[in-house]
């Protein structure tokens, strides 16, 4: 079982629930909410490889942050598969929104790439010096990656980078609903205390 966390500056208005996951790291936080919503240094939207904003994550992030995002987007162009870019937040709470492309447009999402583009997109806020960065559950909704498999993945590629120098000191998992977030708090749970580097 999880340890409920302490209320946090960067929590989403609509969170429903919050929850620490130790012994995973006090510096990840599982909550549910609305990503959108999210006060952060960056978001991370579940991404195709053509960087276009169409349903799902992707959809709601262009919808609530505006066409800028989109041009961005299309000036940087298609990036490879298990890759991410970052462009700013337009008009969204977060500054910058980090697009982790695990999959092709229309496509599925692989554990590789779910396992890759989380930890590019980790490697870029950390280069950028960003501090909060907040994700969804990548590749769960109309690219149908099993939820239990991609909290395996996105917690350990989470708890491996905080295990070395970085400049994060607080990994959100915003969760579209309680079954979400119950398969989050199962896995973290179930997890092996962390080896730092």
């Amino acid at each position: 079982m999880t340890a409920r966390a302490k209320k946090a500056p960067a929590k989403s208005t609509s969170a429903k629930s919050e929850s620490a996951a130790s012994p995973l790291d006090s510096r990840i936080v599982l909550m549910q909410g609305d990503l959108t919503a999210m006060d952060v240094d960056a978001i991370v939207n579940a991404a195709n490889n053509d960087l276009q904003l169409g349903g799902g994550v992707a959809g709601a992030i262009r919808r609530r942050g505006g066409d800028e995002i989109q041009r961005e987007c299309d000036a940087i162009g298609t990036i490879p598969v298990g890759a991410a870019a970052i462009t700013t937040g337009g008009k969204l709470p977060a500054r910058h929104v980090i697009h982790a492309a695990s999959m092709e447009l229309g496509g599925r999402t692989a554990a590789k790439a779910l396992r890759t583009s989380t930890a590019i997109s980790l490697r870029i806020a950390a280069d950028r010096g960003l501090k909060t960065i907040a994700f969804p559950a990548v590749g769960t909704g109309i690219a149908g990656f099993p939820m239990r498999e991609c909290a395996e993945i996105m917690l350990a590629e989470v708890r491996n980078h905080l295990a070395g120098a970085t400049s994060l000191e607080k990994v959100y998992f915003v969760l579209f609903d309680q079954a979400a977030l119950d398969t989050f708090e199962q896995v973290a749970a179930g997890l092996p205390s962390p080896k730092p580097n």
